[in-house]
């Protein structure tokens, strides 16, 4: 993947990162408020559910793709089908500016994230750029991974923190660069990257502005997975597919509330922590795929889940 969000871009992702802010964190509706008991100001607004809302979709192009949604010519969107129906691939696509973030390129990921948000049948979102050698994500209540192909430097890695999960190439550069600029990452880095690597560390990479090839982002933490870089230049999106394969079989209720009770906990002491997962528990119980899954288990064949 590629996006290389340039520092130069950043104001204009700074401007638009309310918007897809506000779309990745979208309260829960009716149906999956938590109980009363975890909403009150007791609590505090930290252990609030806030992000998802069931999702569903299907589209592809080349490699398994079947059908493409053209939201503008800098974001594809695609939905797999098949074998791997449930997927959706957002390709970033603004070669000529090194996929860095323009107005346009944030309003077509905030569109995008309201859309799939609100598709029961997306069970995983891949983001990747289409622009080789080159990465530029969404907070939506699905799994996301990162697939990092090329270069992710600035607002692109901070992309990338927002993803569930990052893959990354050997090749693959990344790093938080903006302090050789003379400015701060604006778009997360300083609060996703310390989550995500530890304070000290992440200190250091962005007073720094040290750049991170694969190998080492994944020795301190930084990616999940580390692959050789193919012919093709498609590795971290190969592997980025295989891990989304191995999600579709999960209940997409399940996914989603997993999703919620893990960001929410990290937020909160453990006490909180355990009562948050505890509410989230119980918003799987009056489900159908609940009583799918125990009745695809009694009768020994694979359950037909539904989102519901």
């Amino acid at each position: 993947m590629a996006a290389a969000a340039a520092p130069g871009a950043l104001g204009a992702w700074q401007a638009g990162r309310a918007r897809l802010v506000a779309a990745g964190c979208a309260p829960l509706g009716p149906r999956w408020t938590l109980p009363g008991s975890l909403t009150g100001q007791r609590l505090g607004p930290a252990i609030r559910a806030r992000g998802w809302a069931p999702a569903a979709g299907g589209l592809p192009s080349r490699r398994g793709y079947s059908s493409e949604v053209k939201t503008d010519d800098e974001l594809r969107v695609r939905y797999l089908e098949e074998e791997n129906r449930g997927i959706v691939v957002l390709g970033i696509n603004r070669a000529h500016a090194k996929n860095s973030f323009s107005k346009n390129l944030v309003k077509m990921l905030s569109k995008a994230v309201d859309a799939l948000k609100s598709d029961k049948k997306v069970r995983t979102v891949i983001v990747r750029s289409e622009v080789p050698g080159i990465f530029c994500a969404a907070n939506l209540p699905v799994p996301t991974i990162a697939a990092l192909d090329g270069l992710a430097l600035g607002g692109g890695l901070e992309l990338a923190l927002a993803c569930d999960i990052r893959v990354a190439a050997s090749s693959a550069k990344m790093g938080l660069v903006e302090t050789k600029l003379a400015i701060i990452p604006g778009g997360g880095g300083t609060q996703r990257l310390p989550r995500a690597i530890g304070m000290s560390l992440a200190k250091e990479l962005i007073f720094s502005a040290r750049v991170l090839d694969g190998q080492e982002a994944k020795a301190v933490g930084l990616v999940s997975h580390v692959l050789e870089q193919n012919q093709e230049g498609d590795a971290a999106y190969r592997k980025a597919l295989d891990l989304a394969r191995e999600f579709l079989p999960q209940g997409p209720v399940a996914m989603r509330v997993a999703k919620l009770a893990i960001n929410q906990g990290m937020e909160v002491d453990l006490v909180t922590g355990l009562a948050i997962e505890e509410a989230c528990y119980a918003q799987t119980i009056p489900t159908k795929d609940r009583l799918e899954g125990l009745l695809a288990f009694k009768e020994k064949r694979s359950p037909r889940y539904k989102g519901e």
